[in-house]
């Protein structure tokens, strides 16, 4: 006869146990975690240099640049370099997570699953600039043993504990699950803790070596910002943009995975490619140059119709025809090209550096060293371009050559010349936002770099467009401020906003998306006045 009493628990306990199939799974996620902490620990040897990980995803970002841009900007904006972070752990974990189902039957394919995201990770290290490779070949060899060994280790711990409880289900019932829970936890929280000190200490590392410590010489305003602009002063609008962008709040784009970290002492810049005389120019050079101080606005082509990846510097540095000019620039050359140490490229035409607008070569941003994540020691900012061909961060060389070498963003579907469209913005009200009945300031920015903006209007659904007024402008780079008082009475309103620039052109009412030249259309937003 069956022993009921028997039967009826040993039912019960392999009713409630885990499936080892779901316990290796787990085991390999863990494993995965694990791995990229190792690799976070390792890293900590040269704090300064890109990881195994950051590598990968430096290649992940050159690989899927052209399709993923404008989603990624779009959905996190300035974030998106620490969302592509967390997708990438993400994703490990998950095909940890795949090996792990297979680390009781097939051991040896975990292990060489882990030894083939480790090799991934010492070639795409390889091929990184800013990674050290002897580090880069340790961590990622150790990354992927630490790996498989948790997965595998946690996966055998587990199918034991299994065992003993169908074995044993009258003394044991629910030790699977405890041992599971209590291994995962610790796990889990050794793993979250030891990355969050090894990240931690990286990053306090990489801060310390990027702080800039020296002083940037006195350098004279070529272009002065004008006194008494919207944002300052009793005549001040409450919520429009600040003619001058506080450098903490402007916007950063660009496809470094982390700001590299650049060592000043060691830093040189060359001239060279079509040109006479190649120069090279160190950063106490630069420094021990006359410097001129110049607002210019930029903004990125990613830039959607009333977004804020724009924003206006003072920016100090050498313009760059004079560089040029000392260089002596060939005939033939087409193209100005930078290139940064991290690989990046971007060019623009030689006339954009020649033609007497201000296109710089950058040392300083609002008065002080540019920041790391702005391109310290130097960059290029060329009033009037798009910042995908111009604005080289980080930069090392400049070479004039022709119209064959494409910079980073062109064979990717990006147009060529990138000249910064005539747009404008509504900064105040909000949309959507509720606003009392009476006369109301509608408020905003407006630019056309190097055109300069002749007028600004507003309109009030579907009447007459009305002339807003302007703000002063330090010069035709820098975008204006504007303002329209509007008598509200209570309703729903749409408000949308023109621009006109200084060759007489409106700006273009048809929408177009970011892709491939930027975006276009005209600001609209809803208010509701009570």
């Amino acid at each position: 006869m069956v022993d009921v009493d028997q039967v009826v628990p040993q039912v019960r306990a392999q009713a409630d146990a885990p499936s080892i199939g779901r316990l290796g799974a787990l085991a390999g996620a863990l494993g995965a975690a694990a791995a990229l902490a190792a690799i976070e620990l390792v890293t900590l040897l040269d704090s300064t240099g890109d990881s195994v990980t950051e590598a990968t995803g430096n290649a992940f970002i050159d690989a899927f640049a052209a399709s993923l841009k404008e989603i990624a900007v779009t959905l996190f904006g300035t974030n998106d370099k620490a969302a592509l972070l967390i997708g990438t752990a993400v994703i490990a974990m998950a095909i940890g997570a795949w090996l792990g189902m297979r680390a009781l039957t097939r051991p040896a394919t975990v292990a060489a699953g882990f030894g083939a995201f480790a090799v991934l990770g010492i070639v795409m290290a390889w091929r990184d600039p800013l990674a050290s490779k002897p580090i880069s070949v340790l961590a990622a060899a150790l990354g992927g043993a630490v790996g498989a060994a948790v997965t595998i280790g946690l996966a055998r711990r587990w199918q034991r504990a299994l065992q003993v409880e169908q074995d044993h289900p009258e003394v044991a019932s629910g030790h699977a699950r405890r041992r599971v829970l209590v291994d995962g936890g610790i796990a889990a929280a050794a793993l979250l803790v030891g990355v969050g000190i090894a990240r931690s200490a990286r990053d306090s590392a990489r801060s310390a070596a990027s702080t800039v410590t020296r002083k940037l010489p006195r350098a004279t305003p070529k272009v002065t910002v004008p006194a008494g602009t919207l944002d300052r002063g009793s005549g001040a609008v409450d919520g429009i943009s600040p003619y001058v962008t506080p450098t903490d709040d402007f916007y950063r784009i660009d496809t470094a995975f982390r700001a590299p970290v650049v060592d000043e002492s060691t830093w040189s810049l060359t001239i060279k490619g079509m040109v006479d005389r190649e120069i090279t120019l160190t950063y106490d050079d630069l420094l021990a140059r006359d410097l001129i101080e110049v607002p210019i606005t930029m903004q990125c082509v990613s830039n959607e119709v009333g977004g804020d990846l724009i924003g206006t510097a003072r920016w100090t540095g050498v313009l760059l025809a004079d560089l040029l000019q000392e260089a002596g620039v060939q005939d033939g050359a087409e193209q100005v090209m930078g290139e940064s140490v991290d690989g990046f490229t971007a060019g623009f035409p030689v006339e954009a550096a020649l033609d007497g607008r201000d296109a710089m070569l950058v040392v300083g941003m609002n008065g002080h060293p540019l920041p790391s994540e702005h391109g310290f020691p130097a960059r290029l900012v060329v009033p009037g371009l798009y910042g995908y061909v111009s604005a080289t961060k980080w930069i090392k060389e400049i070479r004039l050559t022709t119209w064959d070498e494409e910079g980073y963003w062109i064979p990717r579907g990006w147009s060529r010349l990138g000249p910064i469209k005539t747009s404008s913005r509504i900064d105040v009200p909000r949309a959507g936002e509720q606003v009392e009945a009476g006369t109301t300031a509608v408020a905003g920015v407006a630019w056309a770099p190097t055109r300069g903006i002749q007028r600004v209007e507003v309109q009030v659904d579907d009447g007459p467009w009305q002339r807003a007024k302007l703000g002063p402008v330090a010069s035709d780079d820098t975008w204006v401020q504007w303002w329209f008082a509007w008598d509200a009475e209570p309703g729903e309103y749409q408000l949308r906003v023109r621009a006109v620039d200084g060759d007489g052109r409106t700006q273009t009412a048809e929408p177009a998306p970011p892709a491939p030249d930027g975006a276009q259309g005209l600001d609209t937003i809803d208010v509701k006045v009570t």
